[in-house]
């Protein structure tokens, strides 16, 4: 059994919801009470993955000039700096828990990636 079952349309469905919320939700939840760059580091991302997304090959890409294998790629180092992130800079409290709950979350979906199907070889 294969439980990979976020396809790349998937994926582009909630790359525009996501970014969105990595921008709007620090000023919400008051991220960079332990760390100022708690904030930041999550609205430059967000603005940045809004970017990549417009970019990106996929679906609800608008110029589509970044494949889909690169912006995994992108997601994955995401999900790991978000992971250090709270480690390294000392983030505490719902700073802290904001950074892992978005690493955790981002590798999870970058890690049920469902690969496409080839395309049939033409002899």
């Amino acid at each position: 059994m294969n439980i990979r079952f976020v396809t790349k349309t998937i994926h582009a469905y909630l790359d525009y919801p996501v970014a969105l919320g990595l921008i709007a939700l620090p000023v919400v939840l008051n991220l960079g009470q332990s760390n100022p760059l708690a904030f930041w580091l999550s609205v430059v991302t967000g603005v940045a993955a809004l970017i990549l997304t417009m970019l990106t090959d996929h679906e609800t890409g608008l110029i589509r000039v970044v494949p889909y294998s690169f912006h995994l790629i992108v997601d994955f180092a995401v999900g790991v700096v978000f992971l250090a992130a709270p480690f390294a800079l000392g983030f505490k409290g719902i700073d802290f828990a904001y950074y892992v709950v978005n690493a955790l979350a981002v590798l999870t979906v970058v890690s049920l990636h469902k690969p496409e199907a080839a395309e049939p070889q033409v002899a």
